[in-house]
């Protein structure tokens, strides 16, 4: 990150954590970069207040993925659960772009898998025909039960959640 970072005077602190999931070309946190690079990224700027800079954020889509690709355990994945249950308008093109520059096959198939579990009515309309989903089973939490379709553990009491 850039030095300034540490020089903002915030109570919050900035963590950087990796390159990603994505296979874009980075951005060198470059709020300036145009409209439409930052859209092809999934990313935004916003204007927090009058006065201060912009900053880039990501779009839910994004943002969601970014999260499915961080460390995993059970208690993430009844959060990135009730995440997902509130993601009703995501918008598939974006989803399907997304889903194809994502490097990793954890988040792609969690997404996918907790997408289906809340049956989105935008998934139906996500494009996978490019998105590499890899080989084989994964497993995310000991003992969680096998996703049929995205063939990933999720934790095996998730059904007895509300939906």
């Amino acid at each position: 990150m850039p030095g300034w970072v540490g020089k903002l005077p915030l109570t919050e602190r900035f963590e950087l954590c990796g390159r990603g999931p994505f296979d874009f070309p980075p951005l060198q946190f470059e709020v300036n970069a145009p409209d439409q690079v930052l859209l092809d990224q999934g990313l935004q700027r916003l204007s927090p207040t009058a006065g201060l800079e912009p900053i880039l954020a990501s779009f839910p889509e994004r943002a969601m993925l970014e999260l499915c690709d961080a460390h995993t355990d059970a208690a993430l994945i009844y959060e990135l659960d009730a995440l997902m249950q509130g993601m009703t308008t995501l918008r598939p093109q974006r989803v399907s772009m997304l889903l194809r520059h994502c490097r990793s096959i954890k988040a792609k198939r969690l997404f996918l898998a907790l997408a289906d579990r809340h049956r989105h009515v935008w998934l139906e309309h996500v494009s996978l025909a490019e998105v590499d989903l890899g080989r084989g089973k994964r497993s995310l939490v000991p003992g969680g039960r096998l996703h049929p379709v995205y063939q990933i553990t999720l934790p095996g009491d998730m059904d007895e959640q509300t939906r």
